[in-house]
């Protein structure tokens, strides 16, 4: 697969801290992070063994930061000021890192990113196209939060994506569900990453399902315009 990267967003140790930060933050935990850890170990085992280039996404967004570029993050850091854990720079450091279970390899890409989408105020594009790759296959986290910004933000940049939905996940499955079916309506292909990988993927469902991404029952469910008097 010469033209495919895969793209692992934002698998960072500050979604497994037990620091209290999270919570403090009024954010709940993450839903089958366990599960999606270990499937994204094997799509990256995969993924190297197939020499696919693999390029990590590390958020390094810090509340400081956040405060003096994000006016709504910084009213709800405000609000919860006095929720807050105190952390001491290792500990924020810490946070930042990519988890051991899916730790970089040597020929990994590693990039920070400051924003939702992988592709804002980094140099993945140009890696990217320097590496050939047209086709991208996302991971990680959060579905609804970075990993669709990235996808929006790669379609907005003509490559074709896929999002394997077994090893991405955010704060509940509705979000969860929710944020896989607004990517299928943008012709994403969603499907798990062993299929995805498979040297026979035709990366097609998008096109070829009907309703993709929607729920069909709401078109018979609705009501009919009404009755001309």
């Amino acid at each position: 697969m010469p033209d495919l990267a895969v793209l692992m967003i934002d698998m960072q140790n500050g979604y497994i801290a037990d620091d209290g930060l999270r919570d403090a933050l009024g954010w709940p935990p993450i839903w089958r992070l366990d599960e999606v850890v270990v499937e994204c170990a094997g799509l990256l085992a995969t993924a190297r063994t197939a020499r696919i280039p693999v390029l990590y996404s590390r958020q390094t967004s810090s509340p400081a930061r956040e405060l003096a570029t994000n006016p709504r993050a910084a009213r709800h850091l405000h609000a919860r000021r006095d929720r807050l854990p105190a952390l001491s720079p290792e500990q924020r450091q810490w946070r930042t890192e990519i988890m051991d279970a899916v730790a970089p390899r040597p020929g990994d890409l590693v990039l920070d990113k400051t924003r939702h989408s992988f592709f804002a105020y980094t140099e993945l594009d140009p890696v990217l196209r320097s590496l050939g790759a047209q086709r991208l296959l996302v991971a990680g986290l959060q579905t609804n939060v970075c990993v669709e910004a990235t996808v929006r933000g790669a379609l907005e940049r003509n490559y074709e994506v896929a999002v394997a939905e077994d090893a991405v996940t955010t704060d509940g499955p509705d979000l969860h569900h929710g944020a896989l079916n607004s990517m299928r309506v943008l012709y994403v292909e969603v499907a798990g990453w062993r299929e995805l990988l498979s040297g026979n993927a035709s990366w097609d469902r998008a096109y070829t399902t009907p309703d993709y991404g929607r729920n069909p029952d709401y078109w018979t469910e609705r009501p009919g315009p009404p009755a001309p008097h």
